[in-house]
């Protein structure tokens, strides 16, 4: 049965919320006939698989002349990351608990701490004012509004005090029950860099899914909502979330990769310092050169249902990243190797008479129009 003016309803699914595109019916949808599923899958399996596929060559070609730079600087005399290491089992005792609970948390705090202040800084006081080009939406946060920042950070320090500690804790007995590296020997290199990449995958499964379910209607109203106060995010409200929200889909899906490989207590600190990094770059508001593009997930912010994962490639897969590929945003997302900012190196083809007000993202021009 068709629907009036010609368009075909879509079928329904027990997993509409979870797998479907969404279901605003457009032009292109209307245009033609509709393209099987199975098709359109396999159609962004083959892209995701050409990305992954054309990385794995790059690395595999470079991975003799990276891995011997890398390995002089993971430990130039031989042994140094292994001296540093006895010193601090020396110092604080040969305890997994303490290393595990207390000695994560400490690393957590004082990486998020020490880079989100640096950001707030720049959006409190406006200096130094050269970044205010690599603002991702232009005139918003400036400066922060005072109640809000306070808000914010006494929510993240209970989030990272009253469920972090608790979290680790559980973390410690999922590992013993599992089997894990308790050794004084620090992992070599080779294995860090495989588990990392393993972390790194196991991050983008569990975020992608968990962040997903979160956006449903039964749960956004109740959790993640408090997380999108922030349409245009800064820095320090990365972990700012309903503290269950924090555990099961902020650090759940870090502790994984960990989980899966029953890494070793240096390894876990060194990924979820990189975890934090990543996230507190993603929400900073900025894109700035030589960093990793938080273009996506600030379009998440900003448009709500688009960009749910970490990498993009759950997004490609399951099609909810076509708004922001869509978006002169996308052509910003992109590392910039240059001080140009993007802005500027992509600036937006403004509606004729209108002006960049902070929370706008234009599509890309159509060729009729160029």
């Amino acid at each position: 049965m068709m629907k009036e003016g010609g368009c075909r309803p879509r079928a329904a699914s027990p997993l509409k919320w979870l797998t479907q595109r969404p279901t605003r019916v457009t032009r292109a949808w209307c245009s033609g006939p509709a393209s099987p599923a199975p098709a359109d899958l396999w159609s962004t399996l083959k892209k995701a698989l050409f990305i992954i596929g054309s990385s794995t060559i790059v690395f595999v070609a470079l991975r003799n002349s990276l891995t011997y730079h890398l390995q002089h600087f993971w430990g130039a005399s031989g042994d140094f990351w292994q001296h540093q290491w006895d010193k601090i089992l020396h110092t604080y005792g040969d305890n997994p608990f303490t290393f595990m609970v207390y000695g994560t948390t400490i690393v957590s705090y004082v990486v998020y701490w020490t880079v989100g202040l640096l950001y707030t800084f720049v959006d409190m006081t406006g200096y130094p004012a050269i970044l205010k080009r690599y603002k991702i939406q232009p005139g918003t946060n400036e400066p922060v509004e005072t109640w809000k920042l306070i808000k914010c950070i006494l929510w993240v320090n209970f989030n990272q005090i009253f469920v972090g500690v608790p979290f680790s804790m559980a973390c410690f007995y999922l590992l013993r029950l599992r089997g894990w590296d308790e050794s004084r020997q620090l992992p070599t290199f080779h294995w860090v860099i495989i588990e990392l990449i393993i972390c790194i995958l196991m991050e983008e499964i569990g975020f992608y899914y968990s962040h997903r379910l979160f956006h449903h209607r039964m749960l956004y109203k109740h959790f993640h909502k408090m997380h999108h106060e922030w349409q245009s995010p800064i820095s320090i409200t990365a972990i700012y979330a309903h503290p269950l929200e924090h555990a099961l889909s902020n650090m759940m899906p870090v502790f994984l990769g960990p989980l899966l490989m029953g890494s070793h207590v240096a390894t876990i600190w060194l990924w979820v310092s990189l975890a934090l990094l990543s996230t507190l770059n993603a929400h900073s508001g900025y894109h700035l050169p030589f960093f990793p593009s938080p273009e996506a997930h600030d379009f998440h912010h900003l448009k709500f249902n688009q960009c749910y994962g970490v990498l993009g490639v759950l997004d490609l897969l399951h099609g909810t990243d076509d708004k922001f590929r869509a978006s002169k945003c996308f052509s910003r997302h992109l590392m910039m190797l240059s001080l140009v900012p993007p802005r500027e190196a992509y600036p937006d083809v403004l509606p004729k008479g209108k002006v960049i007000r902070g929370k706008q993202c234009y599509d890309q021009p159509s060729e009729d129009s160029q």
